[in-house]
């Protein structure tokens, strides 16, 4: 049974951790081997490596997601989901593609996350209507200010930490992306955002307790690249929330 739009905002307003969904971030297929992993998410934001770019979404080179991988990789999670209680179930996000979230509401897809280059907010909720979440990549103080005017549900902030997959190993992208927040940027914004808001970038085992005043993070290859994806979602939920389970 689907979720209705205020069923989905409750579940929204209790998520703690957030799974950034990009296949290429691990040797092989996660797909099976993040079973153990969905009791510990949230929400799960399917985000396919863009096309035309080596990396997975950086914004310096910015393409947006193609359609039929995203749906693809949607189709195949929402079948891994089938079988999880609906208690238990993350909410499932499309990154980027507004047509693909709408294509595939009535099987199970919870809402959209888009960011500057993609479809504005408002463009975004007219065509999805109510029921369906409306996440927003915001990246400064301003931004967040700014989302106060915007028909949203949740917010991403970062980057917080430096990482590869948003170009700052690579000089030439380094200089285009998002400047580093840092934890306490990550703490200020949550405390005037509308909405949930939920720190991303270089979050892993290593740095995720500095998040821990935030209460909520997305993750990418700390989980999806583990060797063991259900208990490194795990073990972040102790560092990011101070042991909630």
């Amino acid at each position: 049974m689907l979720l209705n739009g205020a069923e989905r905002r409750a579940r929204l307003a209790d998520a703690r951790l957030l799974l950034v969904l990009t296949p290429d971030m691990a040797a092989d297929d996660p797909l099976p081997r993040l079973a153990d992993a969905w009791e510990h998410v949230d929400i799960v934001q399917v985000r396919p490596k863009a096309r035309g770019d080596r990396r997975a979404a950086a914004p310096a080179r910015s393409t947006v997601t193609e359609a039929r991988a995203c749906y693809d990789l949607c189709e195949r999670l929402l079948d891994e989901l089938a079988g999880v209680p609906r208690h238990a179930r993350p909410l499932v996000m499309v990154n980027d593609r507004v047509d693909v979230a709408a294509a595939l509401a009535d099987r199970g897809v919870d809402g959209v996350h888009v960011g500057a280059d993609d479809a504005p907010a408002g463009v975004a909720r007219e065509t999805l209507g109510d029921d369906l979440l409306l996440g927003l990549s915001t990246h400064s103080a301003s931004d967040v200010a700014a989302a106060w005017d915007e028909p949203v549900d949740l917010l991403g902030f970062g980057p917080v930490f430096a990482t590869s997959t948003k170009g700052y190993g690579d000089a030439d992208a380094a200089r285009d992306a998002p400047r580093v927040g840092g934890p306490e940027s990550a703490w200020i914004a949550s405390e005037t955002a509308p909405v949930p808001l939920f720190p991303i970038g270089g979050i892993d085992l290593s740095n995720a307790d500095q998040l821990a005043r935030v209460g909520r993070a997305a993750v990418g290859s700390a989980i999806v690249g583990a060797a063991v994806p259900g208990d490194a979602a795990r073990a972040l939920r102790g560092l990011l929330f101070e042991g909630d389970g």
